[in-house]
């Protein structure tokens, strides 16, 4: 096994850095000095540390032209997204700073045993964050932000393809005037990875990834009793109802499918259209999603760069190889191109039905799979036929009704309304069934890692 990790720009092949992978004992001196640092840091008052994550998001908006452009080389991003994206991690820190005192704050109770109580929200300690690669500022911001608000120390393994955007992202924090050794990123083997999550130190673990991921890393977790939040893959369905408005459905469909190259867990990409708006809908789909062109990103026209990496492409190609041999119909794409770089041209699979991984799986990539429905209730019906559950969008004039379907009947974590959204800090953000457990922004993600502690004075 190499002891370095080497990034490659997926745009054209060419290597862009090499990192050593920190020893067994060097990691472990890293998580001793997080430990040190966060019996400091959580003595910090709520407003100390709400001050220091506005701080940090100020901070990112002066690096944000280097981060974005460190994203676009180590992933592909399209640098207008890159940009987005920073944007968005600063509105999470706004957001944390200007909710987490009141959020995190002691609760009076009245105990039935004593005189008077009260709940105090301690910090844990070390919280381990596992995060991939397609967003590769926010996956970070989103666990670390909320968790520095909570008191807790943070670490960071990233994905390798994106190491140079992890250790930037510690600079950044650093340079706001976060205390030394409390947010630190790991270059690290996945061997050394399970020794970290082995710490005693470590009082909890994210990770955001595939379902098998979450699987290694959640049982990892539970031979030492360490508390969990697991943001996992699917593959959200599309419900384009009987009453849909086309236009609408068209657009929603097609940004649901391609933004961020359609790597993202909560893009669109299963439509589920019932059979009155069946042909006429995929005959306009397909020619808009064939109109887009995959090509570098920094150049003028490219709808979407290439994918992270030429493996990824290469497995997303197999699993629509594997769909087309049981019955899926390629509509447009499907080709995987020769030459330089992780480009995969944008597809649209027809005759999709369970067995297919087009049906079945999560798609990576900019693969979009159609699947017809009879009727409103037999899309409601499909779209809960996976074993995922993290997002999904319905389509619909009515929206009365679609807020019902959406509220009583769609089993997953996120649904949007005529529209395709990815996140906000405001709202709750994570899933059900094989997309995961826990939740992230809206507040929820700072109650996950703190202990709920009870002080009861049984006598003045």
């Amino acid at each position: 096994m190499s002891n370095n990790i080497t990034t490659i720009n997926p745009t054209n092949g060419e290597t862009l850095d090499t990192y050593a992978l920190m020893s067994s004992g060097e990691a472990k001196q890293v998580v001793d000095a997080c430990y040190e640092a966060f019996l400091e840091w959580r003595l910090e008052s709520l407003e100390s540390r709400a001050k220091m994550v506005k701080a940090i998001g100020q901070a990112l908006q002066k690096h944000k032209e280097a981060l974005a452009d460190l994203m676009v080389k180590e992933m592909g991003k399209l640098p207008d997204q890159a940009r987005q994206e920073v944007d968005l991690c600063t509105g999470i820190c706004d957001y944390t700073a200007e909710h987490g005192p009141k959020k995190l704050a002691d609760e009076e109770r009245q105990p039935g045993n004593g005189e008077r109580g009260f709940v105090t929200y301690s910090p844990m300690g070390v919280i381990y964050g596992i995060q991939p690669w397609n967003f590769p500022a926010y996956q970070v911001v989103r666990y670390s932000i909320a968790n520095l608000m909570a008191g807790n120390g943070v670490l960071l393994k990233h994905a390798e393809n994106v190491t140079g955007s992890g250790l930037l992202l510690e600079k950044i924090y650093r340079e706001a005037g976060l205390p030394e050794n409390v947010f630190r990123t790991l270059v690290i083997s996945h061997d050394v990875s399970d020794e970290v999550i082995g710490h005693s130190a470590v009082r909890g673990v994210t990770l955001t990834g595939s379902d098998g991921a979450g699987r290694k890393v959640a049982a990892k977790a539970a031979e030492h009793l360490k508390k969990t939040v697991l943001e996992l893959g699917s593959n959200d369905a599309y419900l384009v109802l009987d009453d849909a408005d086309l236009d609408l459905a068209v657009e929603t469909c097609v940004q649901g499918r391609v933004y961020n190259g359609g790597q993202t867990c909560v893009a669109a990409k299963r439509f589920v259209v019932t059979e009155k708006n069946y042909d006429a809908f995929k005959q306009r789909y397909v020619a808009r999603m064939q109109a887009l062109t995959a090509g570098d990103p920094n150049q003028k026209g490219s709808d979407l760069g290439p994918m992270a990496r030429v493996d990824l492409r290469d497995a997303l190609h197999k699993q629509v190889e594997e769909s087309v041999s049981k019955g899926a119909k390629i509509l447009c794409g499907g080709e995987k191109p020769s030459g330089k770089g992780a480009f995969y041209p944008v597809t649209v699979l027809d005759n999709v039905t369970p067995g297919q991984p087009a049906y079945d799986d999560e798609l990576f990539g900019p693969v979009a799979a159609l699947i017809r429905a009879k009727d409103d209730e037999d899309a409601m019906r499909i779209a809960n036929d996976s074993r995922y559950g993290l997002g999904g969008g319905i389509i619909s004039k009515d929206v009365k009704r679609a807020t019902e379907l959406a509220s009583k009947y769609f089993d997953t974590g996120m649904v949007f309304i005529n529209g395709f959204g990815v996140a906000t800090p405001e709202m709750p953000f994570g899933g059900v069934k094989d997309s995961g457990y826990g939740r992230e922004h809206g507040g929820f993600g700072m109650l996950e890692f703190v202990n709920a502690k009870s002080v009861i004075v049984v006598k003045e």
